[in-house]
């Protein structure tokens, strides 16, 4: 079913801290609602912290570790610090460019690709935007976008250098891109921007957590013919996620026989494209014939 919602999961933190609240709550022996009276919070909002499904406060948190007799510092710290955490992960760093970002079809993209483990990419037209250097990216979004002025173009590309910086943390998500070569293809007239955007891929592809792929004119029709798509993993028990952009919005996909046929369809690309090692022969090929 496609997602008219923000679906993002919950972060790793607040999954942790709905854990030990509940664990404390269960030897408390009270009720949710004897609770809420004592810290004076209405129980289905209580209700909601237990199972993860919303954030909280440290003050919050405070009343409620009173509330269960825990005294120990250490115990009240580690606790208090996975509420930091979540809040943490909670600040969107792409806020300053709301503005822009909402003429756009982002949607609640980002926020699903900061808490994504694994991202599974097919691009028929361009280099992914995980993977664009600053200059093709201007290009790209200055063509893509005629309906936005030059210092909108520098905030989309600025939006798109920042989320690079996922792919270097130390608990990144693993990449895994098959790129058709008619990407490559398309900006031959620009010779200084492919060559840039030809060697920032061979420097990426050697990471652990990134794959490259590229789909050759010779494997003739294939699955991708339909156009683009990010099929997205998250930590259990969260679902699969497939995203698909078009002109005017974003589509998100949760159900298991949709996100089981864009999986097939991606199996199928990366069986059907050229290995890694020969996808990095290709890209020095082509730099060579520049």
């Amino acid at each position: 079913m496609a997602w008219k919602r923000n679906p993002a999961p919950k972060s790793i933190y607040r999954r942790q801290l709905a854990a030990r609240l509940k664990e404390l709550h269960d030897q408390s022996g009270k009720t949710l609602a004897e609770v809420g009276q004592i810290i004076e919070v209405n129980q289905g909002s209580l209700s909601r912290i237990m199972n993860g499904d919303r954030g909280t406060s440290p003050v919050l948190v405070k009343a409620l570790l009173d509330c269960y007799g825990v005294t120990d510092p250490a115990v009240r710290e580690d606790i208090l610090d996975l509420v930091r955490a979540d809040q943490a992960q909670r600040q969107k760093w792409w806020r300053k460019y709301s503005a822009v970002i909402n003429t756009t079809q982002y949607g609640g993209y980002l926020e699903l690709e900061q808490s994504a483990t694994t991202l599974r990419s097919y691009e028929p037209q361009l280099v992914p935007g995980l993977l664009q250097t600053p200059e093709y990216a201007r290009q790209v979004i200055t063509a893509m976008r005629v309906d936005l002025d030059a210092k909108q173009v520098e905030a989309l590309v600025d939006v798109r250098m920042n989320r690079q910086t996922l792919l270097v943390h130390d608990d990144a998500p693993k990449l895994w891109a098959v790129i058709d070569e008619a990407a490559f293809r398309r900006i031959e007239s620009r010779p200084t921007v492919l060559k840039e955007q030809l060697e920032h891929l061979l420097d990426a592809e050697p990471r652990t957590n990134i794959t490259l792929q590229l789909l050759p004119f010779a494997a003739g029709f294939h699955p991708g013919l339909y156009g683009s798509f990010m099929l997205m993993g998250f930590p259990e028990p969260n679902p699969d996620v497939v995203w698909v952009e078009n002109l005017t919005n974003s589509v998100y996909f949760e159900g298991s026989d949709d996100v089981g046929r864009y999986t097939e369809g991606f199996d199928h690309l990366r069986a059907t494209a050229l290995g890694p090692p020969e996808t990095r022969s290709r890209i020095k090929s082509m730099l060579k014939e520049l």
